[in-house]
């Protein structure tokens, strides 16, 4: 347990435990809403590859030989709770979710393509500006885990390198514009 400082002037005071946190975490994780489902109509129009059988051919050439240009579909979710710790300069998150791609065919029809598991870890600080409360976070590692399962197996280390580049041109970003900074009471 820690005390709280005593305040001798106007002061805002935010105190976020482990366990508030990771109460969260688990709320969030058993009602199901860390799931997204990301098509080529969700991603950005700038992101330099669309969810095409032919744009993935570089990570997985069976695709577009079996399925040519067709479109695809990646459902990402949690595979457990994310674990959140608490330190006096930020909260450090790891999340262990799963990404599973599908080609689409003319009929609506969904065909499983690959599945990764891929496990990041993140970290969020808070941040105070002329009166501002925000944040900013950062992804600190990503590792994808190859799951077989019978599917063909991308090429990982070209879809780690473009996963990489995708959250960090993107992803992190949006997550830092949510953190924008609000003003304090």
């Amino acid at each position: 347990p820690r005390t709280l400082p005593v305040a001798h002037e106007p002061m805002l005071l935010l105190a976020v435990t482990e366990f508030v946190a990771n109460s969260a975490a688990f709320t969030y994780f058993t009602a199901g809403a860390l799931r997204r489902n990301i098509s080529s109509d969700t991603l950005p129009r700038q992101f330099p590859l669309q969810l095409r059988t032919k744009s993935m051919e570089v990570f997985s050439p069976q695709l577009q030989e079996r399925y040519p240009d067709q479109p695809m579909e990646l459902h990402l979710w949690a595979r457990q709770q994310p674990l959140l710790s608490c330190h006096p300069d930020a909260l450090h998150g790891t999340l262990f979710s799963s990404a599973e791609a599908f080609v689409v065919l003319p009929n609506a029809t969904r065909v499983p393509a690959f599945l990764l598991n891929i496990d990041a870890n993140v970290t969020g600080k808070p941040t105070i500006s002329r009166n501002r409360l925000g944040g900013t976070v950062k992804l600190t590692g990503l590792v994808p885990d190859p799951e077989l399962a019978g599917l063909p197996v991308p090429q990982v280390k070209r879809l780690e390198t473009l996963l990489k580049f995708g959250l960090w041109l993107f992803g992190v970003p949006q997550a830092n514009s949510k953190c924008h900074p609000r003003p304090v009471p």
